[in-house]
């Protein structure tokens, strides 16, 4: 028994004075996760005789987009002292060698929700001079979509206007069919005639549908899928997600800009063009922006055929370059520097990047509204988008990956859990 406990002594002291070497130190530091386009061995120090690298290779199943699935190779390495104590495990992901065309232009967003959603209350004065509010008595809040109104599917806020009227005109009541908080709910309630308008109403503003001004990310050369803005569109009174209807985007000419300060982001104000020279669907609203098909063509000056995708492990903090529209029509690039990295945040808010460009800090004060979805283009390789601008310094804001982009728009296999 005591040979026994003499060895595992033994091995404990060894591992712990191992420990303390630049070799096991330099095991450690590897990451997690490390993206290539084609499979590489990683590195193993100069303790080969005591260290034993395991790979175990495997692949995946998913068949989604163009890229192949066989293209797509994941290799979990371990790293075992003796071949028996564990130092380190690594995945290396071999990613495929995509390739998109930045974009940088000024796009006009225009986008209709599923259903109606309510942004307000709007209280009715009968003709007795009475106040009601019939639909928040009823239990429908400021956020709730409106999907239907006496078992009819409405599209717009006239839709459910003309709904309600007629269904207080036959009946003096209305079922009303709402999403509330993801679970589907159903609501009658009593419209009361409104004096003002003559109509009657239950008490609620409405809207269905939204529009303002973004940047366009990329376009894929193969499938024309592209992504734009790098976060998701949320109604302005309700900041609840719209889920879409139907949507465009068509080429916008930017008039003027709002320059950013401290406690006040800037705006780039803008109108869409009248002779558009592209036009596409908008298919889905997510987290990492906007996704669908473009028609048409768009130009960057500064590529003239599509780039390298860069993976998540292959951005690195230090200089990049974005690139926008700050007058007109025209695409311009500005340098950033990306100053922190946050792979495992799963917003779009998964870098921290400060404007240097000293010409475009004195045309906007740094990061404004309407640069959502700015490509980032570092060491030649299109590795995100800006998303957002820090409140109180106009200098920095965030950027999403391209990869959490490529996800949410299907163009990249998806892993499922076995």
């Amino acid at each position: 028994m005591k040979p026994r406990r003499i060895a595992a002594g033994l091995s404990l002291l060894l591992c712990t004075v191992l420990s303390f070497t630049p070799a096991l130190q330099q095991i450690v530091l590897f990451p997690e996760v490390i993206q290539q386009t084609t499979y590489q061995q990683p590195p193993i120090p100069k303790l080969a005789p005591l260290i034993t690298l395991v790979q175990t290779d495997s692949r995946d199943s998913g068949d989604q987009r163009v890229v192949p699935a066989s293209q797509f190779r994941d290799v979990h390495v371990a790293y075992k002292l003796f071949g028996l104590f564990p130092l380190k495990n690594s995945e290396i992901q071999v990613m495929p060698a995509l390739e998109l065309l930045p974009g940088g232009q000024s796009i006009g967003v225009s986008i209709q929700a599923k259903g109606v959603m309510v942004v307000g209350q709007a209280p009715i004065k009968d003709l007795e001079g009475k106040t009601h509010l019939p639909g928040k008595e009823a239990g429908i809040e400021i956020g709730d979509v409106i999907l239907k109104v006496e078992d009819k599917e409405v599209a717009t806020d006239q839709d459910v206007a003309n709904a309600i009227h007629q269904a207080g005109e036959k009946r003096g009541i209305v079922d009303v069919l709402i999403k509330h908080r993801d679970q589907i709910v159903e609501k009658q309630v009593r419209p009361y005639f409104c004096r003002e308008t003559g109509r009657y109403r239950i008490g609620l503003f409405v809207r269905d549908e939204a529009a303002g001004v973004g940047t366009l990310t990329f376009v894929d050369p193969v499938t024309k899928k592209y992504g734009a803005l790098g976060h998701v569109i949320n109604d302005a009174d309700t900041n609840q997600k719209i889920e879409v209807s139907n949507g465009k985007v068509i080429a916008s000419s930017i008039q003027s800009i709002e320059k950013g300060r401290k406690g006040h982001p800037g705006e780039k104000i803008g109108s869409f063009a009248a002779n558009s020279g592209f036009c596409g669907t908008i298919e889905k609203n997510t987290a990492a922006g906007i996704f669908g098909v473009l028609n048409g063509e768009i130009t960057n000056p500064y590529f003239q055929a599509p780039i390298p995708v860069g993976w998540t492990s292959e951005i690195k903090e230090g200089p990049a370059k974005i690139y926008t529209v700050v007058d007109g029509e025209k695409v311009e690039e500005f340098e950033v520097n990306i100053e922190r990295i946050m792979p495992h945040r799963t917003d779009s808010k998964n870098m921290v990047i400060k404007v240097t460009d000293p010409r475009l800090i004195e045309m906007t004060g740094g990061i404004i509204q309407g640069m959502s979805g700015s490509p980032i283009v570092q060491n030649g390789k299109l590795v995100g988008a800006v998303t957002h601008v820090f409140v109180n310094d106009s200098l920095r804001g965030y950027g999403v990956f391209i990869q959490n982009m490529l996800k949410e728009a299907n163009m990249l296999a998806q892993k499922e859990a076995a």
